[in-house]
């Protein structure tokens, strides 16, 4: 059946008004970050993330994520979510670095700290130590990391296996909760 001129010429008036009405609506970014938080939805998504920070030229971190999701609309706890996993590097002065992987971590905004789950491994290559397990809680903003789940750390001298610490983001200070393993123990400070 073929469509008269007219008819075309009406239809495509018809398409355009919809779609003037749907770009026209006057939602303010405020409306529209609300209607995404009622709805659960990230403001932002981003994939394949290669993030560099620095300051005074030098570099602080590196971050890589294949998925990123922005939940900076929500008004009492605004975060980011890292599904398939995390890379973050961060360095110090002095030459040390410490890099943590997981396969799912969530960050947030307000309190500054971020929980890594699942295959999670931290490594400080200046110490040559090497922390592996389920859980990671990281307070960025006191440097810490802390769990309450099963870890092993492997360090040039020793092994622990516990359950629970909490340590400097470089692996250093620690405390552990019920250990077994081999230690060797220092009387330095």
């Amino acid at each position: 059946m073929k469509q008269s001129i007219v008819d075309k010429y009406i239809k495509g008036i018809g398409i355009t008004f919809v779609i003037s009405m749907l770009f026209s609506c006057g939602n303010s970014n405020k409306e529209l970050n609300d209607f995404l938080a009622n709805k659960n939805l990230p403001i932002r998504v981003g994939e394949n993330i290669h993030d560099i920070h620095q300051d005074s030229g030098f570099v602080n971190y590196k971050m890589e994520t294949p998925l990123l999701y922005d939940y900076e609309n929500r008004k009492e706890h605004p975060y980011y979510e890292f599904p398939k996993g995390i890379t973050i590097t961060s360095y110090r002065k002095g030459g040390d670095s410490t890099k943590i992987t997981g396969n799912y971590a969530i960050s947030f905004q307000k309190t500054g700290v971020a929980e890594i789950r699942g295959n999670v491994v931290v490594n400080n290559y200046k110490e040559n130590s090497i922390l592996k397990t389920s859980q990671l809680y990281w307070d960025q903003k006191e440097d810490l990391f802390y769990s309450d789940k099963k870890f092993v750390l492997y360090r040039d001298k020793d092994t622990i296996i516990a359950t629970g610490f909490e340590s400097k983001g470089d692996l250093s200070k620690l405390e552990t909760r019920n250990n077994t393993g081999s230690f060797n123990l220092n009387n330095k400070e």
